[in-house]
Formats: C-alpha cells, structure tokens, sequence
C-alpha cells in the first residue's frame, strides 16, 4: 500500500462542490486558509484514494504551527450523494486502516454506492501526526511486564503503578512533543468540520462507532447546523465521567461475561467450567489469583498474570463469535496448563503480532486522548467510593488497593480543559442514535441517555450481544441505518430490531 501524498493545490473533480465555494462567514479569518485549502486525491491502490490534509496543531492559536491528517477514501460507486465520513472507535483507532481494509465488508453496497466511503486517522492518532511513546520492547513491558518482586501491600502495589505509569506519561511528553497537549476530541472535532470543507460538502454525513460516537455527539453539539445525516452506534454518553464510564462497562462486562457463562455451560463437554454461572465466576477468580502467584510462562517467554487473562476475556468479549477462543483458553491452561491462548486474545487486543511488533500507536493515543477528555479525580475519599462501587460491579478480577484512582492520567504532563455535559445539537437535522442490549463496551443505557439528550435524537435498540450493531448483519438495523443514510428518513424513534 502506498503512502498519502501532501497537499497540494489541485481539487478533485469528484468533490461535491468547490471549498471555496462554501459559506466560511462563521469560520475565524485567521482559520479560513486551512478550510480553503485544496487537497489532491491520489490513487493509493485497491480503488482507494489517500491525501493529506493540514490541520492547526492549536485551533484557539493557529500560529503554534500544524499538523497533518491522514485520510482515504473509498469513490462512490453509484450516483454519489456526496462524503460519508467514519471513526470506527477507539480512542485511538485508526480510520484510514478501517476504511482501507475492510470498507466494502464494513458498509453495505447501498452505502458504497451513495457515498465515498472517507477514513481519517484523528491527531495523535497512526499516519497523522501521532503520539509517540514507547518502542515494541517498551510496549511489551508496559502492557505484559511482571516484577520481579510482585507487590503486595497496597503501598507496594500504588507506587509500582504510579512507577510504571509515570514512566509512560514522561516517554509520550519526550517523543510527541506539544502536540500530546492537543489531541483531545474537542480538537479532532474542528478537524472534522475542516475535512468536511476540504471535500467541498455543505453539511457532514458521518458514521461513527463506539468512540466514534463521542467525536459525532460533539460536533452535532459543537456545529449544529452543519449536520448532514449521522449515525451513533454502540454510543458513548459525553455526560459522563471516568470513574462513572469505568464503572458503567465494568458492569455491562460483567453481565456479558454471564452470558458468555451460560453459553459456555450449555456445552458440558467442551466447557471447562463446572457447575452454575456464580461457581464458574468463582473458578475464573481463583484462575486469576492462581496466576499472579505462580510464574506460568507461554511458549515465548512471557510470564501469565492476572491482567494478561482480564484482557482476554474482554477482547473475546467483544463479539459473540470470539466466546469459542476465550473457552479454548481457559480449557488449555485450567486441563493442561497452556497459557497460550490468554496471549493470544490478548495479542489480538493490543495489536501484537508473534515477532512483538504492535501494528498501531493505538494505546497510547487511547491514553493520551483519554487524559485530556476527562477531568482527573484526585479526591481520597471519592476514589475510595469509586473502588467501592468497582469491586460491585465487576464480579470477576483481582482486587485492587482502594486509594487506587487513575493512576495514568495522575502521572499525565497536561490536564484536562473540559468538563462532561451532555448534547443537546440544538437546530441539527435528525441524528440516528443505535444501542445493543448486550453491548459490553458502550452499554446500551448510553445510547438511551444520548438519544434523549439530543434535540433530534432518533433511537434504535438492536436485541443482541456483542459491541455496535451494524456489522451484525441484521437485516432490521442495516435496513434502517442505509434507508436513513441514503435519503434522510430515520426510524420511528424507539424502533426496536432483534
């Protein structure tokens, strides 16, 4: 695959219109370049198209200098309605990786045919400007390292975390530069609305999944009537804060990984698991405690922990038809004692191919973005509450100290300069807003409470398990997202498929 080329001078004939063309009257005048700015598509091979796109580093002070954006596209291959712009989640997930590799089996052929299909890396993100912290071998110690003298009193295991996290925060501020203090979502939202302009639309057709959702939420609240046709699925609730999104998943987690459970059950002979779904949590627990007491190494080395299986289980946790993998790796290591298995989910989870190279900067723009999203809580007796409630709500894992806050974003060079809140995008057009019930990740509860925040939210439920919605198949939701998308009709609100 070939790189993206710079921007230039020379405008696609297949944009919808001429950006210069468009009403800038509300865009700054010292911001007004970058929206008039005329981005050269190149074929980048596979029926793609790439550019690059220049970008304030600092929409609020442009002269600190710019950054790029990596984007491609997929040309409309019917009678083009114009741009379809995606974010396929994360934080930290690449577009342009999502819509070069699998565009035509992520949308349907309604929607290839309707729009070009466009993904972007977001700042700090992949082949944009992105941040930069540790190499491969730093990645692994950060994600899979073990001490060599385990911690064990709370003391001990607080200050290993803010060692480790420290650490981190110290190599991104190194390797990244200022850029580290501009990669929050309310940046990557003016980027939208710049990319909106560069490919000559008056109004933003998006489809956002998971995190997504949260970069769309935004900018329907941020630039209302400059909303064309959106989509939200497996939302996210922009209302909420760290400690109540973490708690929030953790519950949705913990009710997947009883579905999961039941199912597993159900096959007596190839689930390892013994007796009813509360005495199979409790052997998943002991698993646990088990492997952060024994060094139980895999094939190549690396030594099992308590972490590595949480990872595991979350990542088979995703989607419904990954549950086979994650049975295979608890019946490997509990009849064998085989860790392979737990690295491989979790290997999928961070990117890691079996050389150790970690196929995106994923995780650390997660961390990045993260950080500057959600105020920090730094308040004793409200992270003890938080613990509290925590410990409820995940009925699997390892118990951590109660004085444990957020240890990463406590280490973090910059702070937070938002508050949450919710959406209201007074004045945009209608906005499809999609939940499922057994969603673990975006619990379908936030899709309910953004439908209702936005002033034209529409809601649709899909009853099934696994993260979004879309790529499920489901003849009810693809039909109503594609008959929204290609002429502006939503659901009835409410509309239920499953």
């Amino acid at each position: 695959m070939s790189g993206c080329t710079a921007v230039q001078h020379v405008l696609d004939s297949q944009q919808t219109a001429d950006p210069a063309s468009l009403d800038l009257s509300n865009v700054p005048e010292n911001l007004r370049s970058y929206y008039q700015q005329q981005v050269e598509w190149n074929d980048c091979g596979g029926g793609r198209e790439c550019a690059t796109i220049t970008a304030p580093m600092n929409w609020d002070d442009p002269t600190m200098g710019d950054i790029e954006l990596a984007a491609t596209r997929i040309p409309a291959a019917g009678d083009r309605q114009g741009s379809l712009f995606t974010n396929p989640g994360g934080p930290g997930a690449s577009g342009y990786d999502f819509v070069y590799n699998s565009g035509e089996d992520s949308f349907s052929s309604d929607l290839r045919s309707a729009f070009d299909i466009v993904g972007w890396d977001p700042r700090g993100v992949g082949r944009s400007s992105a941040v930069e912290c540790y190499d491969d071998a730093g990645m692994d110690e950060y994600f899979y390292g073990v001490p060599e003298k385990m911690p064990k009193t709370d003391e001990e295991k607080i200050a290993y975390a803010e060692e480790q996290a420290k650490k981190f925060a110290d190599a991104c501020k190194e390797h990244t530069g200022e850029l580290l203090n501009y990669v929050d979502t309310m940046s990557t939202v003016h980027d939208l609305d710049l990319l909106r302009a560069v490919v000559g639309d008056a109004k933003l057709n998006y489809f956002g999944f998971s995190y997504g959702t949260d970069i769309g939420a935004h900018y329907a609240d941020t630039f209302p009537l400059n909303v064309g046709r959106m989509v939200l699925d497996g939302a996210t609730d922009p209302s909420l804060g760290q400690f109540d999104v973490v708690l929030a998943q953790q519950g949705a987690f913990g009710d997947a990984t009883k579905a999961y459970l039941e199912d597993c059950l159900s096959q007596a002979k190839k689930c390892p698991f013994r007796g009813n779904v509360d005495q199979a949590m409790k052997q998943i627990n002991r698993v646990m405690e088990d492997a952060d007491k024994r060094k139980i190494l895999a094939s190549d080395g690396r030594q099992l922990s308590s972490g590595v299986i949480s990872t595991a289980i979350n990542a088979a946790l995703y989607d419904e038809s990954s549950w086979e993998y994650l049975t295979q790796a608890f019946s490997d290591y509990m009849l064998q004692g085989n860790p392979d298995t737990f690295f491989l989910l979790s290997d999928f989870y961070y990117g890691r191919d079996e050389t150790g190279h970690y196929d995106s900067n994923m995780f650390e723009a997660f961390m990045a973005i993260n950080c500057l999203d959600y105020p920090v809580e730094t308040d004793p007796a409200k992270i003890k509450e938080y613990n509290k409630k925590l410990k409820e709500a995940t009925p699997i894992g390892v118990d951590s100290p109660e004085e444990l806050g957020d240890v990463q974003c406590q280490q973090w060079p910059y702070q937070s300069r938002v508050q949450p809140a919710k959406v209201t995008a007074a004045g945009a057009q209608p906005i499809l807003v999609v939940g499922t019930t057994g969603d673990p990740a975006t619990p379908v509860e936030w899709a309910e409470a953004v439908a209702s925040q936005l002033e034209s939210g529409v809601l649709l439920t899909y009853n099934g398990e696994g993260h979004i919605a879309y790529d499920e198949g489901d003849k009810c939701v693809v039909g109503a997202v594609d008959e929204y998308l290609t002429t502006g009709t939503p659901p009835a609100n409410g509309t239920v498929c499953g």
